[in-house]
């Protein structure tokens, strides 16, 4: 039976406080209207951003509102001028968007359109200002324009990728954020020679993703940069199998349980070496600026660096860090509103370059699909960014693990 044009009836995840727990509540979903997009989503994971706003520290409060915004799933109705969706197809939902039409679309260089570019404080849709959301007539916000903490949402067709039919959806649904952005950030616009160093600032999982991008572009050596010392510990493999125990050094201690066929539980350790990473520095090790350090380790500095972390001293070393006459510094976290970045100009008469990146410089929907084919390929790995799953009505577990820093990405299940 078709649901067209109707109202829908579902669940979802509604933020009705600052800080406080997730409730499922039932929602009603109205159908879209002109080029908009209704989809079912299947999976959905956690993205940092989705727990800042939700925290509500530094910006503008909006509640009640359902977030998510990391998601696969499939289209079940489309509004009037979609042409090139159609009920079925699966996608990608995405915090940003491509129009097709504006001056940033058009250009080879630039993926931030004019039109749905990221807009964290709006939280209704661009074609009335109305939410498609509400519980007994009262609207529920939305949040980057996708709200997927939710059965059923209704987004922008131009923030909408189809994908591969034949793609796991709960694999690949991570790279509608987090990992494209550092994966891109790398790749496309660091772009290390092969054979040349690269220093990552930052071990989260964008950090993790940019030191992929590294691997994968034929860097010799791939330098993680973090201050989180349970990023450094000893890290140990075991389990109740006799005299198996296994220890080496690791940066970035993940843990999870698999239960074997046999009955007994593993402790697996997910470390930045799977990413890449050869070597690592903790700044607080050092009394003076970790881009000195950074020179002495590399002859005069890296040729590349790639800042995950949102802080602008962080950003200020990562830029520093870079060899004169030809490194680049590539900037990807958000810094707070009132951050300034100070560094002597001749920092950059010296011919070290700075850029800064949005969303790894794709454009959704004609990048995406093809980033997900090179996972169809086996030339990407998604799985080892996955460290948790869990079931809808247990989505504030996914919030625990990271507010513990216990993971990298959580996929949260829609049928459970």
């Amino acid at each position: 039976m078709s649901t067209a044009g109707q109202v829908i009836r579902c669940r979802a995840a509604v933020a009705w406080e600052a800080g406080k727990p997730l409730v499922i509540e039932e929602v009603e979903v109205a159908p879209p209207q002109a080029n908009e997009v209704r989809l079912k989503i299947l999976y959905t994971s956690l993205c940092h951003s989705d727990v800042y706003f939700w925290e509500a520290k530094g910006q503008t409060p909006l509640f009640p509102r359902i977030y998510g915004h990391e998601a696969g799933g499939i289209v079940e109705s489309v509004g009037e001028g979609v042409t090139d969706l159609a009920p079925g197809d699966h996608v990608l939902p995405v915090f940003t968007g491509e129009c097709k039409e504006c001056v940033h679309c058009k250009s080879e260089e630039s993926n931030m359109c004019s039109l749905l570019r990221i807009n964290t404080d709006r939280g209704v849709m661009l074609n009335d200002g109305k939410s498609r959301f509400s519980i007994n007539g009262k609207p529920i916000y939305h949040f980057l324009g996708t709200s997927t903490f939710s059965e059923y949402t209704v987004v922008h067709v131009g923030c909408v990728a189809k994908i591969n039919p034949l793609a796991p959806l709960e694999k690949v649904c991570v790279l509608s954020c987090g990992i494209s952005t550092g994966l891109g950030a790398t790749l496309n616009v660091a772009k290390p020679p092969k054979g040349s160093t690269v220093a990552v600032f930052g071990l989260g999982a964008v950090g993790l993703a940019a030191a992929e991008g590294a691997r994968l572009s034929g860097a010799s050596r791939i330098i993680g940069v973090d201050v989180n010392p349970k990023r450094f510990e000893e890290g140990k493999w075991s389990s109740p199998m006799k005299n198996f125990v296994f220890e080496h050094h690791c940066s970035y201690v993940l843990q999870w349980k698999l239960k074997t066929e046999m009955g007994f539980s593993l402790l697996v350790i997910s470390t930045a070496k799977k990413f890449g990473c050869t070597e690592f520095v903790n700044p607080k090790d050092h009394n003076r600026p970790v881009q000195e350090v950074l020179a002495e380790m590399t002859d005069g500095g890296v040729d590349r660096s790639v800042e995950c972390t949102g802080n602008v001293d962080a950003m200020i070393s990562a830029f520093e860090s870079v060899h004169d006459g030809w490194g680049v510094a590539v900037l990807v976290g958000v810094p707070h509103k009132d951050a300034v970045f100070k560094t002597h100009p001749m920092n950059l008469l010296n011919e070290r370059t700075l850029k800064g990146t949005f969303f790894g410089n794709y454009k959704p929907r004609s990048d995406l699909p093809s980033l997900v084919e090179k996972y169809m390929n086996k030339e990407l790995e998604v799985e080892k960014f996955i460290t948790h799953q869990v079931s809808f009505s247990e989505i504030n577990k996914a919030f625990d693990y990271m507010l513990k820093g216990e993971g990298l990405r959580c996929i949260i299940r829609m049928d459970g």
